[in-house]
């Protein structure tokens, strides 16, 4: 073979082993990253499609984050604790009764999801009012009966201010705060977390690879996305659940 032709050869194999070096790096870089960040989401790598996608456990600092101890009472006057929902899938909320903007939505959502899941006994939701001075158990009673809310595995809950405003903003990190200037006097995120049959917070991850942590539900399927071009995730929030009831 021709010097020359050698050298074109060897020139090519340099060039490839140089991208693939690269982008090695590259991708350890951005593993590396995302483990020091304290959150990820430990999941099946195997599939990727959006059915098929696992539903992982959410890490801060590397343990597996667990839903904290509470203790309120429900629509029905009982008392209801964390130990009530162990091996059952729910999905937690923070709300009020006399929110005049995201809750009505959020709790149709949550009504879609009880009728979705009628049928399954391992399924419940944990909603917590963070107006607790007037959401009192006849309150939140009634709150049910006007929305249909009908599953025995969902308690609304109402207690000490400063506890469940603990367990919003250091148990589940959610935003929640009484605001004078918000609409009905308090503001907070609208999110939903999905808790597993054991008590730990799982997630997916999004489209870019970053845990989303929380499902928004201040959106309804039939919305598709709002005016801020955000997408709803009650789709994939039951795509999870159906997983986490299978586990």
């Amino acid at each position: 073979m021709p010097t020359g032709a050698n050298n074109k050869k060897k020139s090519t194999y340099i060039w490839v082993s140089a991208i693939i070096l690269i982008f090695g790096i590259f991708a350890v870089y951005e593993i590396t990253k995302r483990v020091k960040s304290g959150t990820i989401v430990e999941n099946d790598r195997m599939s990727v499609g959006p059915q098929q996608q696992g539903v992982g456990f959410v890490v801060n600092q590397g343990q597996k984050r667990k839903v904290p101890d509470f203790s309120f009472l429900n629509q029905d006057s009982t008392m209801v604790t964390n130990e009530d929902y162990l091996g059952k899938v729910y999905v937690v909320e923070f709300f009020f009764t006399t929110c005049p903007t995201i809750c009505p939505i959020m709790t149709k959502n949550l009504v879609e999801l009880q009728d979705t899941f009628r049928d399954e006994e391992d399924f419940g939701v944990a909603s917590f009012t963070i107006n607790p001075r007037y959401d009192t158990p006849s309150v939140l009673k009634r709150y049910a009966d006007k929305y249909g809310i009908t599953d025995k595995d969902w308690h609304l809950m109402t207690g000490d201010q400063e506890e469940i405003y603990g367990l919003a903003q250091e148990g589940f990190y959610i935003f929640a705060q009484e605001d004078e200037a918000a609409p009905g006097g308090f503001e907070h995120s609208g999110m939903f977390a999905l808790i597993d049959k054991n008590g730990y917070i799982r997630s997916r991850e999004d489209e870019h690879g970053n845990p989303l942590i929380y499902y928004r539900g201040t959106i309804t399927e039939k919305q598709g996305v709002n005016a801020d071009g955000e997408a709803q995730q009650i789709t994939i929030l039951k795509e999870d659940i159906k997983k986490l009831l299978a586990e």
